[in-house]
This record gives structure tokens, sequence and C-alpha cells, in this order.
């Protein structure tokens, strides 16, 4: 089937949720523990924006009308009483979005928190999984070379870099929370999951912590919103988020094959 424009029945090979049709307000189906706080803020923010320009143009009309009946010593009701309640709206709902930014950064994860590392380079994402000793392995940028199948450049004479386990998918457990460090190897990208309600910059040099709780299980696109060269149109990769029990016998099988 050829689709000539955007339908339902060609959503899926966009890579388009059907859920995002469905959704009020077109919003992606979330599918994180923190994205309904997100949401809600997000919400109240667009409708205190249509409050306030319905609000400015009452106050330029009263505004207009009362300077012709009254003195200007009177019209601080009017104009500054109002400046003042934007003033402490806004304030409020800065710090409101500051605090939802900071949870899944500064507040750290649980120390139950799945590990994985999460790498950008142009143009793939590659996962990391420590293995069963629960520790990463060194890597070195003089060891990377994909086309041998280190594309992380892993370092063999370290003993936890054996059961490191990479792929190009990123395959999690629903319900439990997950620690993910996100590192860049060339320029930044940006790591962006809409459903989970997840976007931040991967940044050369850097190991950026980003913790979340995924709580639908379903397949999800990750995608790059940094402009990162010629081939950053196609710098996406998927998550999948298995039931529990699920994803145990998917970490069993990749660690046995671990080298």
């Amino acid at each position: 089937m050829t689709c000539s424009r955007l339908t339902s029945a060609c959503l899926p090979s966009l890579w388009i949720d059907r859920a995002i049709i469905h959704t009020p307000w077109l919003l992606p189906a979330d599918a994180s523990a923190h994205g309904p706080g997100l949401d809600h803020h997000l919400l109240l923010n667009l409708w205190i924006a249509l409050a306030l320009l319905v609000l400015a143009h009452l106050i330029l009309l009263i505004g207009l009308l009362a300077r012709r009946h009254s003195e200007p010593t009177q019209l601080w009701r009017i104009e500054y009483l109002p400046l003042a309640a934007l003033a402490l709206l806004f304030a409020s709902l800065t710090l409101k979005a500051e605090r939802l930014w900071a949870s899944s950064r500064y507040t750290g994860a649980s120390p139950t928190a799945l590990q994985v590392e999460v790498t950008g380079v142009q143009f793939a994402w590659y996962f990391r999984y420590p293995g069963p000793d629960a520790t990463f392995g060194l890597t070195r940028p003089s060891l990377v070379a994909p086309g041998e199948g280190n594309p992380l450049g892993l370092d063999p004479s370290d003993p936890h870099s054996a059961d490191d386990e990479i792929t190009s998918q990123l395959v999690l457990p629903a319900n439990r929370e997950v620690d993910l460090r996100l590192r860049a190897q060339d320029v930044i990208h940006g790591f962006s999951i809409p459903e989970m309600r997840l976007k931040q910059n991967a940044v050369p040099g850097q190991t950026i912590h980003l913790h979340f709780t995924p709580t639908n299980p379903g397949t999800y696109a990750i995608l790059c919103t940094q402009l990162c060269g010629l081939g950053h149109y196609r710098m996406n990769a998927t998550l999948l988020i298995l039931p529990p029990d699920q994803f145990a016998t998917w970490l069993a099988a990749h660690q046995k094959a671990a080298p």
C-alpha cells in the first residue's frame, strides 16, 4: 500500500505511535512514572497563557477607559498590581518546572536502579550493560573500532570489560528505575524519547546521568534532536520495554552470549 497522505494506517511506518492521534492535546502517549507531572505542568502553562491573553486585553481596555475619568495616581491598581501578580505567578511556575527537571537529574537514582550506559556517535546509539559484575569496564578512545566489533573502545585488559554487553537497541524492564549514563564520542547528540518525557544532550567529555521509571511495555523511538552531521536524519534507535520476567530472560540470554 502506498501512503499518499498521513493517515492512521501509515503512522507506524513513520515512527509515530497511534496513541499520539488519540491523546488529548496531541501529546505523545505517556509511558513513564514522571510523565504525568510534566504533562500537567505543561497544560497548566498553556491554560494560564490563554487566561493571560484575555486578561491583558481586559486590562488594556480598562486602562484606556480609566484614563478618561480617573487621576493618574489612581491607576496603580490597574497597572502595578497585575504586574506584581504576574511576577509572582511566573516565579512559581519557574520553580515548579525547575523541580520537575531536576528530579530526573540531580536528586540521584535509587541504589537498586538498573545501570545502562548510552553513547551517541555519528550516526548511531550504542547501549552498554555492565554484566553480572555490575561494573562497567574501562574504555579507551584509541581502541574504538566499530568495524572490529568494538564501537565503544572496550579495554580487553580490564577484567570488568569481559561481561559488558553492547547492543544497538535499548531494552529495559517495566516499573523499575533506570539510571542512564549519557556520553558522546564526537559531537553533541540530543537523546530524546518523547513517550518517556526524556530529552537530554550527550556532550563529548562528559557523563550525564538521567534516571526514570518506564511503566508501559512496548516499543518506542529513540531520536537525536541535535543536528550532528549529514547523517543526522538516520540517527535513531528503538526502546523496548518488557515485563520484568521477560527482561530477566532477555538479560540472561545476552549475558550467556557475552565473551
